[in-house]
């Protein structure tokens, strides 16, 4: 294990007794619900899938509490620019799309050249401590030590879902005074080293009925068309003739250099 401020970080290969316990309430309240049905994901996250997965992820613990986590980071490894075809530029489908590179990478028996992070998520009780700051130089260290020399990220920004109607690309080019990015979590990033490569317009395609979307929102949605859902970072597109709603969410890709 590795001390990071008062916690202890370890991969999940080290604790797989673990693995099950970062997806309780206490740290998966930390997203909306309707973040949870991205279909792609489950190429990830399923059970037989993820553990192949289990030194690229990794929980935070306080040892006081050795069987409570407080925080999970999940990575990725692929292929890129190594001449597989298509892998010659990040994907404009971001999250979704480095998961399906993943996926149809491992299946193949093709040799990762670089390493994406997927999230960091902290417990509630616990956001705006440094833990995630914390996570994201375990992730790096974790990438570095694996041999990789690249870690790139999908970035959900932090404070988007607060201004829904702000086009994405106007919201992650706005800086502040000393230049920084404004949005919290991607200025951590920078800070960290990242460089902003480009916006993935369509990372996460999450779509569902009416009636899953009423439940995993608690909302009405009881008009066709754009819909604010709290936690999204645009409105969701709403059909009640065809019975569906879509959500498709931008992020933002950036490229940390672990050389």
């Amino acid at each position: 294990m590795t001390d990071v401020a008062d916690f202890a970080v370890a991969t999940f290969a080290q604790r797989p007794d673990l693995l099950g316990k970062v997806f309780g309430p206490e740290i998966q309240s930390a997203v909306p619900e309707f973040m949870r049905h991205d279909p792609v994901g489950a190429l990830y996250y399923r059970n037989g899938q993820i553990e192949h997965y289990s030194k690229f992820g990794l929980v935070a613990i306080d040892p006081a509490e050795p069987d409570r986590p407080v925080a999970r980071a999940f990575s990725v490894p692929f292929a890129f620019r190594d001449g597989t075809p298509g892998r010659e530029e990040l994907p404009d489908s971001g999250w979704d799309a480095v998961i399906r590179w993943a996926d149809e990478d491992r299946r193949a028996g093709r040799r990762a050249t670089t390493v994406s992070a997927l999230e960091i998520m902290v417990a509630p009780r616990l956001q705006r401590s440094g833990i995630s700051r914390q996570m994201l130089a375990a992730l790096r260290d974790n990438a570095r030590r694996r041999g990789f020399a690249d870690l790139y990220a999908p970035l959900r920004p932090t404070d988007k879902h607060r201004e829904p109607l702000t086009p994405f690309a106007d919201y992650v080019a706005r800086q502040r005074e000393d230049g920084l990015p404004y949005d919290s979590w991607v200025r951590t990033h920078v800070r960290a080293g990242a460089r902003i490569v480009k916006v993935a317009p369509c990372s996460m395609v999450i779509a569902g009925t009416i009636a899953e979307w009423r439940r995993w929102t608690g909302l009405d949605l009881a008009e066709s068309g754009p819909a604010i859902v709290p936690g999204a970072l645009s409105p969701i597109h709403v059909s009640l003739e065809q019975d569906h709603a879509v959500y498709v969410e931008p992020n933002l890709w950036v490229h940390h250099r672990l050389g």
